[in-house]
Order: structure tokens, then C-alpha cells, then sequence
């Protein structure tokens, strides 16, 4: 389950046999290999505001690999009614109110969290706000319209500055100290006191137990999840473990169109190989003549067929990672770590910033090409063309340079 402030690490349920806590999600957590046919997903909380959000189809490919999900209390109640006609299971009044259009968006889940990890929420989201003006209505603190001109107010703080002292600054400057003075005692008495999405996520912790969810899954059919964008983020996501080293599988790839002298021949054999065996199941054919039919045979196939690998799909990683060596995967290791160093001691940098000039000059120096040819040379290993090859291309662009240094300080020190 996928849970940070709403629940305590030592809630008792979180230890129960069979479940696995892991850290509030973000976008690729989904394609974790861990997570398997069977497995129960309990989604509760989730990052949005400091790192790329988890989602939809990342959701509705798990739940298509025969995964349950269910979402209650946080972003795990939103997605679940957003989801819903697709198979997720939401519960808990927060998932109801967001069915039922009571409530909508990031914002009413929204808490803020200490920056070193701890699980504890340091500020008050607005469904436990309105949660808590309900009980002092009902017990006669508050009428409806004080509680609504009190919700109001407590809605223009900026979530992450919505702590209790905050909360006890709005009541008494509203006029309202017979509320705060209410509050604090309340909390004194149970430290849980109003946390609607404490009590949400208790029962979808339950849920999952029971196995509730196993009995409602939805088939769910590809199309619904297989864009470009998803292939994409999937093929970010996957990750292989070999020789010893955890690798991503896109790095060793553009390692290989990159530095492999023998992938234009890989590549033409890849595309053989799909022409003998469409994904749409259609009729196989020889590449020379499904060539001829589409242009006539007057360009080379790397120029007309243009197919989105699936890296999830293990034998294509094998036809295209054919030629990879031991020490092509050191160096795929070096190079990730000379981009992770990049990114840790510079701040702000990322691959995006590496600059397009300096890495065409790595492609032209490497492939030992004049510019003109660099589509073609792009072409013919599967980048598709110069500017595609250039953005796959910056991830290596640290490390390479690196290593150039190196062997021109040590030439120059001999």
C-alpha cells in the first residue's frame, strides 16, 4: 500500500501478515515488477506538488494486468472516482463526497509533509476541516453559517501553512475561541479527532484484507492505457538486473544505437523481424516486399517504418540487446552515475539541460559523420532522426565527457 501522512507507521493494521507499506506515490511506482497478478494495490496517498504525479493509465495498466486497486482518504479517493467506471475500488465518505460532486480536486486532500520523510502531516486538509466544523455543529458549538464563514477562511490558507496553530488563529480572529478552546480539548481527548482521512484509510487497509476488491474486478482492455505517452513512461520505468547491476533497459539501448558500430544491422533485423510478425496479427511478410507495397522499394526501411519499441516485451530487448557486451553494461552503469552525480551537485540540472550543440557534437564524433548525414545515421539505428537521436543521446553526455578527460589528462600526464 502507498501510504505517508495520513496513516502512522505504527498503526497496528500496517503490520498485519501479507502487507507492504511503501512510500506516498508518484508517477512510474506502478511499473514496479514486484507487483504481480493477484496483488492488491491500496493507493492512499500521493505526490503531486514535488515531483510528476501518478497516473490514470499508469492505474488502469495495473488493474489490466489483473492487479485490484483500491483508493480511499487522499489523491487514492480521487483517482478511485475518477476510475471507478474502469474498476478501481473506492471507499470511505471522502471517495462518496467526491462521486457524489461534494467536494473535487487536489486541494481537499492536500497536506503538507515534513521534508525528511517523516510520515506525519504537519497541516490540515480541508476534508478534515469540514469534517470537524460538522461535529461542532452537531454538538452545538457552531451554527451552519458560522461554520461556513469559518470554512471559507480556513480554505484561503494556503495548504501547506493550514497547521493547527493557523487553524486556532482563523477561529479567534473569525471571533470563534469558544470553537478553538473546544478543539483543543477535543484533540486532547483523541489526538485523531476529526481525521477523516485517517479513518477513510483504515477502511480501505480492511478492504484489501478481507479481499473485498478480488470479488469486483473489472477486465479491463488495453486500448484503454497503450498510448505513445504510456509507452513511454513504461519503457522509462523498465529496469533489469544484470551481472550484478540494476539497469535501465531505455539507457542500454541508446547505449547500443549510440556506440554499437553493428546496431544498424541489429536494427534492420528488428524491423524484419516485426515484418514477419505484425502486432495487429495480420499476415506476415518478407520486409523487401511490405517495403515495395508502401513506397515502391526507393527508400530503405529504417526511413518508412517508424515502430514504438515495448521494452516490457523480453524478446525484443533480446533481438535489440543482441550485441551488448559485460563492459558495455559497466559503462551504461558509469554513465548513469556520472548523470546522477550531474543532477546531485548541480542544482536545477537535469538531462533536458544538457545542451543540443554539445551532444550533436558527441553523435558526429562518435558515428564519424559530416552533419548532413546525421538523420540518416539516426535513422538507420532507430532514433528515427537527428533531433530524436539528440534527446535520447544527453543521458550519455556526462559520462562520455567524463571519460574524455580523463584520457586527455592522463595522455597529457605521460
Amino acid at each position: 500500500m502507498y501510504v505517508g501522512p495520513t496513516l502512522s507507521a505504527s498503526e497496528p493494521v500496517l503490520a498485519a501478515p501479507g502487507v507492504r507499506v511503501l512510500p506516498p506515490a508518484r508517477h512510474g511506482d506502478l511499473f514496479d515488477t514486484a507487483i504481480r497478478r493477484g496483488d492488491t494495490v491500496v493507493l492512499i496517498d500521493g505526490v503531486y506538488h514535488q515531483a510528476p504525479a501518478l497516473r490514470h493509465k499508469e492505474l488502469l495498466a495495473t488493474m489490466g494486468r489483473g492487479v485490484d486497486v483500491i483508493g480511499a482518504a487522499s489523491i487514492g479517493a480521487l483517482r478511485a472516482a475518477e476510475l471507478a467506471p474502469y474498476g478501481m475500488l473506492g471507499v470511505g465518505n471522502i471517495y462518496n463526497a467526491f462521486v457524489r460532486g461534494e467536494i473535487d480536486g487536489d486541494d481537499e486532500v492536500a497536506v503538507g509533509q515534513a521534508p525528511d520523510g517523516a510520515w506525519d502531516a504537519l497541516t490540515w486538509p480541508l476534508v478534515n476541516v469540514r469534517h470537524t466544523l460538522g461535529l461542532a455543529r452537531s454538538a452545538g458549538v457552531l451554527d451552519s453559517e458560522r461554520a461556513c464563514g469559518l470554512l471559507a477562511a480556513l480554505r484561503a490558507v494556503y495548504y501547506p501553512q493550514r497547521t493547527w496553530a493557523a487553524v486556532r488563529a482563523v477561529c479567534r480572529r473569525q471571533g470563534e475561541a469558544e470553537l478553538a478552546a473546544w478543539l483543543t480539548e477535543q484533540r486532547e481527548r483523541d489526538r485523531h479527532f476529526g481525521d477523516l482521512k485517517r479513518t477513510d484509510a483504515l477502511i480501505a487497509v480492511r478492504t484489501a484484507l478481507d479481499g473485498i476488491a478480488a470479488k469486483k474486478r473489472a477486465v479491463i482492455e488495453p486500448q484503454v492505457w497503450e498510448t505513445a505517452y504510456f509507452r513511454r513512461w513504461s519503457n522509462a520505468a523498465a529496469r533489469e538486473c544484470v551481472d550484478g547491476l540494476v539497469l535501465s533497459t531505455e539507457d542500454r539501448l541508446v547505449y547500443q544505437q549510440v556506440f554499437d558500430p553493428a546496431f544498424r544491422q541489429r536494427w534492420a533485423a528488428y524491423l524484419e523481424h516485426l515484418s514477419w510478425h505484425p502486432a495487429d496479427g495480420g499476415p506476415g511478410l518478407p520486409l523487401a516486399e511490405r517495403l515495395a507495397q508502401v513506397t515502391g522499394g526507393d527508400l530503405p526501411a529504417d526511413r518508412v517504418f517508424h515502430p514504438t519499441v515495448d521494452l516490457r516485451d523480453g524478446q525484443t530487448v533480446a533481438l535489440l540487446l543482441a550485441g551488448e557486451s559485460a563492459q558495455d553494461r559497466q559503462a551504461v552503469a558509469r554513465y548513469a552515475d556520472a548523470l546522477a552525480r550531474a543532477r546531485r551537485s548541480r542544482p536545477g540540472f537535469s538531462m533536458e539541460a544538457v545542451r543540443d550543440e554539445v551532444t550533436r557534437e558527441l553523435l558526429l564524433r562518435v558515428w564519424r559523420c559530416p552533419e548532413r548525414e546525421l538523420d540518416a545515421q539516426a535513422s538507420a539505428r532507430g532514433l528515427v532522426g537527428g533531433a530524436r537521436a539528440v534527446q535520447a543521446a544527453k543521458r550519455l553526455v556526462p559520462g562520455f565527457l567524463g571519460e574524455i578527460e580523463k584520457t586527455e589528462a592522463a595522455h597529457g600526464g605521460g
